[in-house]
This record gives structure tokens, sequence and C-alpha cells, in this order.
């Protein structure tokens, strides 16, 4: 354990709820282990971006061989071959996208694509186009510009007067639809209403949405076709596209590229997270030809992006990468996902049997597991202590590490896990909501 004097603040926590801290000391494939010897199964992937678990030799090969060479040199008037390897792969992998500008994490790469977006218009000398559009409960980071468009009340409400403004369009999850609409129904009415506003406004300069599902903001699983539709609608009205797929793509879902699997295309898109397998924090923005052309003339035009990081193009996190996507390629790993995956449906009923289980939303590898304290008035559950602190105490026990949002448990494994250890995820996680709810 941490001791109490750590001068560690760990994000998203109230701190005056933990005496202390698991400290983990090492990995060993799906597992963490604590300084006191105990494993726990890393049931949410380390906040969502490990793919292989903790220990895997080909990439910690890749960053000891590349620390040998260099550990960082800049792409401010220089280049290095492991980011150009990266943006090639990026590219091949990535229909209609043409360029890539890396970042440090997801909030980063959003903000990139953001001042992308505007900036374009402005290039193109239409600077009226300044708004943005996007779904409510998105997500999209914890900067000020991702905050504005990512919106998320019960995260950045005291942020609210500070935050720049964005169209938000009503969209709720399908466990909490209004007026008894079906998802189908409600997602249609979606539609009319970004149609709507794209017909009335000619200043949206982009939509911009979480690629296949949104994650932080309540595990809301798009139906079919509803973003292929409203990527038709962005090329019709002439309306840029930003997708985010800083948690999604790479396989989460159960695509690759998930924007591919969704049938749309965007102008911008955004990887992160999985990218380097979660082994070091990386992250990238691609633009398409046309965007990208916008940026080019004479240096006095001053049309060129006014956006940089130090660590921008870091060769070990792009050794890392590109070691990474090559695995992905050798094992098949999204043909694995999609096999692994149905384990999470034959034991949904089982866990909707659990009196405390409201809703349970599941694509690929990701599972929302909605507690409520009253399934007829889907009243949220809550506890004396955060449902985070209780539910985490109750898996440690269990042998999982756990962390909610909210009043949802998130089954977010590594995604190279065996059935097997996704059974016993399975397995602990109902355990731990029986014993804390029954």
């Amino acid at each position: 354990m941490v001791k109490p004097q750590s001068s560690v603040w760990h994000p998203y926590t109230q701190m005056s709820e933990w005496d202390s801290f698991t400290k983990i000391v090492k990995g060993q494939g799906m597992w963490l282990v604590d300084s006191n010897g105990n494993k726990m199964l890393d049931g949410v992937a380390s906040m969502w971006c490990n793919v292989w678990g903790h220990s895997k030799k080909e990439l910690i090969y890749a960053i000891k061989k590349q620390s040998e060479k260099i550990a960082h040199s800049s792409l401010f008037n220089l280049t290095n071959d492991q980011a150009e390897l990266l943006a090639k792969k990026l590219v091949n992998i990535s229909p209609h996208m043409h360029k890539v500008f890396y970042s440090d994490d997801g909030s980063t790469a959003m903000e990139v694509s953001f001042k992308i977006a505007l900036q374009y218009w402005q290039n193109k000398g239409e600077k009226a186009k300044s708004q943005f559009a996007t779904l409510q409960n998105g997500y999209h980071g914890d900067t000020f510009g991702a905050m504005s468009v990512g919106y998320v009340p019960g995260f950045f409400s005291k942020f609210k007067d500070q935050l720049y403004k964005t169209i938000q369009i009503p969209f709720a999850n399908s466990y909490r639809l209004p007026n008894n609409t079906t998802p189908a129904e409600h997602q249609n009415q979606c539609l009319g209403k970004i149609e709507k506003l794209f017909s009335n406004n000619d200043k949206i300069a982009a939509f911009v949405m979480e690629s296949g599902a949104q994650m932080a903001g309540g595990v809301n699983i798009y139906q079919d076709g509803f973003q292929g539709k409203i990527s038709s609608l962005c090329k019709k009205h002439g309306v840029l596209l930003i997708l985010d797929e800083i948690a999604t793509g790479f396989g989460r879902l159960g695509s690759l590229v998930e924007y591919v699997s969704q049938n749309s295309r965007p102008d911008i898109v955004s990887y992160g997270k999985m990218l380097t397998g979660g082994y070091i924090t990386m992250a990238a923005t691609l633009a398409s030809k046309n965007i990208y052309d916008s940026f080019l003339g004479k240096y006095s035009d001053m049309r060129h992006i006014y956006h940089g990081h130090t660590f921008t193009g870091n060769p070990l996190s792009c050794a890392v990468a590109n070691e990474n996507l090559d695995l992905y390629k050798k094992t098949n790993l999204i043909k694995k996902i999609q096999k692994t995956s149905k384990v999470f449906e034959k034991r949904t009923q089982e866990i909707m049997d659990l009196k405390a289980v409201g809703d349970i939303r599941h694509k690929g590898m990701l599972m929302g597991i909605e507690l409520v304290r009253d399934r007829r008035k889907k009243t949220p559950i809550s506890f004396k202590k955060s449902t985070n602190k209780v539910i985490f105490d109750e898996a440690k026990k269990n042998g999982i590490y756990l962390r909610t949002l909210g009043n949802i448990v998130m089954l977010v494994p590594p995604l190279a896990i065996s059935e097997s250890e996704l059974n016993y995820l399975i397995d602990g996680t109902i355990r731990t909501i029986k014993n804390v709810t029954e």
C-alpha cells in the first residue's frame, strides 16, 4: 500500500475516501501484481488502453531497442524513421486519410482536431464557419476545448462558464430514452434534428462524435447506420466530420478502424489509448488530403498549423506503436476479439438476473453494467461512499481491478484476454455486485 503521506494526487478521485492506494509493482500478462504479492486481473485495461497485457516481450523489446538509439528527437525541423513508418501504417489502415499529426494523449489529439477544423475554414476564406455541433453525452477529454465540445455535466459543470459554446444535439442512451421511444426511433429523431440544424445554420464548422459508441458519457452504443447517416448529412451540407476513435478504435468495438465498420467517412479522425498497446502515452490525428492541402501556401500567407508538442512524434512511442500494429496483423487480433467477445454475449443474461442490474450495454470488448436501486424507477444505485470506491474494494477481494463510471460498472479488459480469463473477470464481477447489493 502507498503510505498516507504520499504526495500523489489521483485523477477523478475524492482523496478523503482513501486511506491508502494499492501499489502496483509489476505486471504479468493480464494481471497486476501489488507490493504484497496479490494479483488482480486488469478488468479495465488500465483505463481502456492495454491490448496485450502487461508483459508483452515484443513491445518491451521495441522500447529497449529504440532507447539504445535515441529516446527523443523533435519533429520541429527534423523527422525520425519510426515516426515516418508509423504515419505510413496509420494512413494505410485509415481510408481517405492523408497526413498524420502526432500528439501526447486523447485530449490533445482532439484539441488538434478542433484547431485543424477551424483553421481549415479560415484558410478557405470562410471565417464565419466557426461553430461545433456534437451529441449530448459525448466525451472527448479533460482539456478546455475537449470539455467544451464533449460536455458531460457530471464531470465539467464547475467549468461551464469558462467553456466556449457548442451546439449539443439531445442524445440519450438506450436505457433512458424519452417518451418510451425505441433506440431506433430516438436516433432517427436525432438525425432529423441534425439535418434541421445543418439546413438552417451555415456557421457549423464541424460535427464531432465518438466513433461507434459513446464511452465515458454512459456506454451508449449506436444503432446500425446511425453514424453513416450523420456522415452523409455532413457531406450534403458542407460540414466537416470529426471522429474520436481514442477509446473505440483499434479493436475495442470489434473493428480495427471503427469508422469503416460504421460506413462513415471522416475528414479528421483521432486515435490514442491502444495505439501503443497501452505501453507509452501517444495519440495521432489524421486528416484528409482536402484538409491538409488547405494549409499549404507561402510562409507569408500564414496558412500552416500553429500547434505542436514537445514530444510530438517521439521515437520511443512510435517504435512501440509500430510493433503493436505489426502484432495486430501477425496474430489476427481482430478476428480473435470477435470470437472472445462472444463470452460477453453468452453471459449477459446471467448478469441481468442480478437484482441490482438495470441494464447492460455491450459491443466487442466493452460492457457497461448499470446498477440501480429500483429497477422500475431506474434509480441509480448509491452508497455512503462513492460507488467507485465500494466496487473497487470489493472487486479487489475477488481478484479483479474495476473502475466504475458513476453507477455503471465498466468491463473493458485487455483486447488479447483469453476466454478463460474473461470468464474469471465476469465471475468476479458477479460476486462483487452481489456482495455489495444483496
